[in-house]
């Protein structure tokens, strides 16, 4: 290749680096301003929660109709309950995550329940993000998520 070659794919690549995004492509998400501390629990909480053993309840390979969800063991004679090692882990408080860092979201955001548009006036866009109310209808959804658009939060469960 010749020096002209090179340096008319380096403009190339320049023109390609700044072009405007277009509606319907893919935006990053907004990310929280979190301190160091914070960033630290969130990633001691991630792995905590990926190395936590599974509970299941007691005899759950014994009945198919128990499943795998977790019930208390509850009985008077219970090996499970009475923590015997060969019976499964019970849920116990020690398998919690960090108490500064319960209740935010996996992105890094406290989590906001939010009803109407009213309640974003509330809201710390830099800190919070907001998950709409399950009870809300469509036409005051769009509403919220417009208003929240304006004021730079994040919706956490957007619609299309």
């Amino acid at each position: 290749m010749s020096k002209k070659d090179k340096e008319q794919q380096a403009v190339e690549a320049e023109v390609v680096e700044s072009q405007v995004v277009e509606s319907g492509d893919y935006v990053v998400n907004k990310k929280p301003e979190l301190d160091a501390r914070t960033k630290e629990l969130l990633d001691l909480r991630y792995d905590m929660s990926h190395k936590r053993v599974k509970f299941y309840r007691q005899e759950w390979f014994r009945f198919s109709r128990l499943g795998q969800k977790w019930r208390r063991p509850r009985g008077i004679h219970s090996k499970m309950r009475r923590h015997y090692k060969y019976r499964p882990n019970v849920v116990s408080i020690g398998y919690r995550g960090p108490r500064d860092v319960r209740g935010y979201h996996p992105s890094g955001f406290k989590e906001v329940l939010i009803w109407n548009t009213d309640d974003l006036d509330r809201i710390d866009p830099a800190t919070e993000a907001i998950r709409i109310g399950g009870s809300v209808g469509a036409k005051k959804r769009t509403a919220i998520q417009a208003k929240a658009d304006t004021l730079g939060i994040r919706v956490l469960n957007r619609t299309v």
